[in-house]
């Protein structure tokens, strides 16, 4: 089947996890290695790798079927929904089957609380990709790493000195309010691009391409799980799809701006502010405060379809790292200062972002209280 289109699905969701907001369940794990183990052998999916950030479980599946494809879907969905029956509700997991917003599967996931990344593409002779899942935060932690990745020279020399990516690459960006996106064309409009996604929890980079030929370079999920449901039912823990080299950024270039711990949204009840740590998948389990967010990256290569990591399913553990020991240094001593401002900002988030959390609750109470101050 060589040299037909291939297509990577990341989909994620919190189905239940262990001692609060902690940890995926190992059984969690098994039941959804053997969802997805059935699925390949019924050839509905080329192969997989299933594996958590924090509280949520990440499904990783190569297939044939393009995006956005109902039968993949569906069984990301049944997968879940198997996930919450067997193991969420029959051990009491905190928030089991949190991110289903439905009772029933409509064809595509997006929409209905799972985060989804994913894109159709053609092999290239080597096909080294990244699969980024963080918890803890927002689709907007995104922006700053991939404008770095994509835009910044300071981080990305091959925007220098590779010719295929001299030309740059165009940011799709999406509205999340309005629902609506625009391509921005960069280094031309870099300008208008930090103008939108400097608003991280408003516009989310969705989509980047590269300019000299339209490839599609890099994809993430955009789900507002508070926009969906209408009330904080979590923080979106968003995922990412990353591809790298032969003309694209180099797997260092792709990793380098994380080693900068940047602040994100989310943290405690999805209402703080905290510096995003990347963490190799073994400390991918958040405790202080909730916290501090977390990001993993595994790395992979395709083969025909076929995940390539470091022997069978094992992926490349790449922020496992003592190359990233400083950044986590850095992020607890973010964590420690940060905190001491308990609940003042700019520790927790703006009002904005605190309609989507618990705090109206409490504002409503107090609403008849409040009396018209004195004019002067």
């Amino acid at each position: 089947m060589g040299g037909k289109k291939v297509t990577i699905s990341l989909i994620k969701a919190d189905v239940g996890s262990v001692a609060g907001h902690y940890s995926v369940h190992p059984e969690q794990i098994e039941v959804a290695k053997a969802c997805l183990e059935r699925a390949r052998n019924e050839g509905l999916i080329e192969d997989f790798c299933v594996f958590n950030c924090g509280d949520d479980l990440e499904l990783l599946m190569t297939h044939r079927r393009g995006e956005n494809d109902p039968k993949i879907h569906g069984l990301a969905w049944d997968t879940f929904k198997e996930v919450t029956e067997k193991v969420s509700k029959k051990l009491k997991l905190y928030a089991a089957g949190q991110d289903l917003l439905s009772d029933t599967f409509s064809g595509n996931v997006k929409g209905m609380g799972p985060g989804v990344a994913e894109m159709e593409i053609e092999e290239r002779p080597s096909e080294p990709f990244i699969a980024f899942a963080a918890d803890k935060t927002e689709p907007g932690a995104f922006n700053l790493p991939l404008f770095r990745i994509f835009a910044d020279p300071s981080y990305t020399a091959g925007l220098v000195i590779e010719e295929v990516m001299h030309s740059g690459f165009t940011f799709r960006v999406l509205d999340i309010l309005e629902n609506k996106y625009v391509d921005l064309v960069c280094p031309a409009e870099i300008y208008d691009l930090v103008a939108l996604i400097g608003t991280t929890g408003r516009y989310v980079i969705e989509r980047i391409f590269r300019n000299s030929d339209g490839l599609l370079a890099a994809s993430v999920s955009t789900s507002r799980l508070s926009l969906i449901a209408g009330k904080y039912v979590g923080k979106d823990d968003p995922c990412m799809l990353v591809r790298c080299q032969r003309g694209l950024p180099a797997l260092g270039e792709v990793l380098l701006p994380f080693s900068f711990p940047h602040l994100v949204a989310g943290w405690m009840r999805g209402s703080h502010y905290g510096p995003l740590m990347p963490v190799g998948l073994e400390d991918a389990r958040c405790t202080a405060f909730d916290g501090p967010p977390r990001i993993v990256a595994l790395g992979f290569n395709l083969s025909d379809g076929r995940l390539v990591g470091l022997g069978g399913s094992k992926p490349a553990d790449l922020f496992a790292d003592v190359a990233f020991d400083r950044a986590r240094w850095i992020a607890n001593e973010i964590t420690e200062y940060i905190r001491r401002h308990g609940e003042f900002m700019p520790a927790r988030l703006g009002p904005e972002e605190m309609e989507y959390t618990t705090l109206p609750q409490v504002l409503r109470k107090l609403a008849p209280r409040f009396k018209e101050a004195h004019k002067p």
